[in-house]
C-alpha cells in the first residue's frame, strides 16, 4: 500500500555513540524520503562523531572507531542533510524521544537551523506500543512476517520501520492513512522542545514536564524563581531545550517594554 501524504515523509534511524541526547553523537544516519507520488529516495551516511565510540556500543551496531575515522563529521554534512529533509515530515521508531532530539542537537552544534514548526512527527514505536507492546524486531515479525536479520544497522532499521507503518495502517481500521492523524496518535504530549522537557498544556501554554515545577508554566516559574533559568543553562540539558526556554525568557522581557 502507499501512504497518503501531503508532504514528503522522511523515515530515518540513527546509530550513535550512546543514548544521551546531550553528550552522544551520530555515527550513522539512514533516511528514506517517501514522496506523495510514492517515489522513494534513500540516503545513508557514516559520520565521524569526533569522540570515541564505547566498545559496548560498537558491539551493538558493529560500527567501530576505525570504520569512521575517515568519514565526514556531522558539521560537514549538516547542510546536505538539512536540504534533504527540508519541507518533510519525519517518522521513525522511538524517534520522538531519541532520534529527533539527538538530530536537533547535532544541527544546533553545526549551526544549522532545525525547526519543529509546521512539521509532523510519526513515531511508529508509539503506535506499536499502544496496539501490541513490542520491540522493533518483534514488530517486524508481527506485522510483516519477516525476521529483522540486520537489526541495529541504521538502513535495515529504517526500512523495517517504513514497512511496519504501512502494515499497521493496513491492520488497524482506527488508524487513518493520513500523516496528521498518525502524528497525533503517535505523540504522547504536545512538545515545545524536541526532548519533551517543555510541553504545551490544554491552554496551549508552555509548562515544565520535569522536576519540582512539573506542570507549572515556564513564565510563572521564571518570575518566582529568578535563578531557575540560569541553573538550566548551566546544567546538562539539550541545546534545543535551552533555546526554547531562552525564547520564552526573551518573550517575557519584551512584554515589559
Amino acid at each position: 500500500m502507499n501512504l497518503n501524504l501531503k508532504n514528503p515523509l522522511i523515515f530515518f534511524d540513527l546509530e550513535t555513540t550512546g543514548i544521551n541526547v546531550v553528550s552522544d553523537r551520530i555515527v550513522e544516519i539512514s533516511l528514506i524520503k517517501v514522496m506523495p507520488n510514492g517515489e522513494e529516495l534513500e540516503k545513508t551516511l557514516r559520520i565521524n562523531p569526533t569522540i570515541p565510540i564505547p566498545k559496548e556500543t560498537s558491539e551493538i551496531h558493529h560500527i567501530y572507531d576505525e570504520d569512521i575515522k575517515n568519514a565526514p563529521t556531522f558539521k560537514e554534512e549538516a547542510k546536505n542533510i538539512a536540504n534533504f529533509i527540508e519541507g518533510c515530515d519525519l517518522a521513525g521508531f522511538n524517534s520522538n524521544r531519541f532520534d529527533v532530539p539527538l538530530l536537533a542537537e547535532e544541527f544546533l552544534r553545526a549551526n544549522v537551523d532545525f525547526d519543529m514548526k509546521n512539521r509532523k512527527f510519526v513515531d511508529v514505536q508509539t503506535i506499536f506500543h499502544k496496539m501490541e507492546q513490542r520491540t522493533l524486531v518483534a514488530a517486524y515479525k508481527f506485522y510483516c512476517q519477516k525476521d529483522l536479520t540486520d537489526a541495529h544497522s541504521a538502513k535495515a532499521d529504517t526500512i523495517a520501520t517504513y514497512e511496519v507503518l504501512k502494515a499497521q495502517i493496513s491492520k488497524y481500521e482506527e488508524l487513518n492513512n493520513d500523516i496528521d492523524s498518525l502524528s497525533k496518535f503517535s505523540t504522547q504530549n504536545k512538545n515545545a522542545d524536541f526532548a519533551g522537557r517543555i510541553i504545551f498544556n490544554k491552554d496551549n501554554v508552555e509548562v515544565f514536564n520535569f522536576g519540582k515545577y512539573k506542570g507549572q508554566s515556564v513564565e510563572s516559574v521564571f518570575k518566582k524563581d529568578k535563578g531557575y533559568y540560569a541553573w538550566i543553562l548551566k546544567s546538562d540539558f539539550p541545546l534545543y531545550t535551552k533555546r526554547i526556554l531562552t525564547n520564552i525568557k526573551l518573550r517575557d522581557l519584551n512584554t515589559l517594554f
